[in-house]
């Protein structure tokens, strides 16, 4: 019996039940007034359990359909751990998901190239085992230098190129963002690249779904990071706020309570989906997949 089935017949029983407790006065075997209020107030007790089971287990009683999880906006600023659930018609039901996507490591090589470190998994993943310092040389590079002038500072923007230098921290540097990345990942794969940075976090979740793990922007926290670790830098196309905390991981999976990523740090990690959702919103939604052939 399937659970749509099972929740149907407790509610019949449960509305039968509660009729004939409060009717059943007007019956030839009348139950005193006493036991007609505890028959009702068990019924109800059993009728807010139901709607406890169905708010918490309706996805399984929807059938042979494919739900795939989201977060909303108003979900995240309410602090619900939870996520809501949304319906795709695809035949199937997987709660949650988990990728095997290959792990490379970023060090000693690239102490700062989180980005084309985290971008060759994707590649391998894809079926291209191109070598991380081979993207490492390709990524377009902005090659302005660091200047403090009257307490300001001004550097390169890392959506024009990788911004300082990759191989060593001995010397300035940042990262890149999705912009050149994209660039980098069209050379490759053409019209299978998709960038959807900007969209809501619900696509990741749906691209992680179809058996795609995805490149993205956050933070080396995991989470929404406060002002302090921010700061404005002055670049050719304007003020930018930029964190030292920027970082690049692979989202590999998802289940209802945790993100599952690749970080090229050599750590295969997990995070709160709303802790790891709001560091992502906050370093501009960037986002970067690579479609199936």
């Amino acid at each position: 019996m399937s659970v749509r089935m099972i929740y149907g017949l407790f509610s019949f029983t449960i509305i039968c039940g509660m009729m004939l407790a409060l009717y059943s006065s007007r019956l030839p075997l009348s139950l005193k007034k006493q036991a007609r209020v505890f028959s009702c107030l068990f019924l109800l007790a059993g009728l807010a359990l139901l709607l406890v089971l169905v708010n918490k287990h309706h996805w399984l009683a929807k059938g042979k359909e494919f739900y795939t999880t989201f977060i909303t906006d108003t979900e995240v600023s309410q602090g619900r751990t939870e996520l809501a659930l949304k319906m795709s018609n695809k035949g199937s039901i997987l709660p949650s998901v988990k990728l095997s996507v290959p792990m490379i490591e970023q060090y000693p090589e690239l102490p700062r190239g989180c980005e084309v470190t985290s971008l060759a998994m994707l590649f391998h993943f894809s079926g291209n085992k191109i070598d991380k310092l081979k993207l490492a040389s390709e990524i377009k590079k902005n090659t302005a230098s660091l200047k403090t002038i009257d307490g300001k500072v001004y550097y390169g923007d890392p959506n024009e190129g990788f911004v300082g230098d990759m191989y060593s921290l001995n010397n300035p540097g940042l990262g890149v963002y999705h912009k050149p990345i994209m660039e980098l990942t069209q050379e490759y794969f053409d019209e299978r690249a998709v960038d959807f940075t900007g969209q809501d976090f619900s696509q990741i979740l749906q691209y992680v779904n179809d058996g795609l793990p995805i490149w993205v922007i956050i933070n080396s926290d995991y989470d929404k990071l406060s002002d302090r670790y921010f700061e404005t830098w002055h670049t050719s196309g304007g003020k930018i706020q930029v964190t030292r905390k920027e970082h690049s991981v692979v989202v590999t999976g998802y289940d209802r309570e945790y993100i599952y990523f690749n970080d090229p740090l050599n750590i295969t990690k997990k995070a709160p989906i709303n802790s790891f959702r709001e560091a992502w919103v906050q370093m501009g939604k960037q986002a970067i997949t690579i479609l199936k052939p």
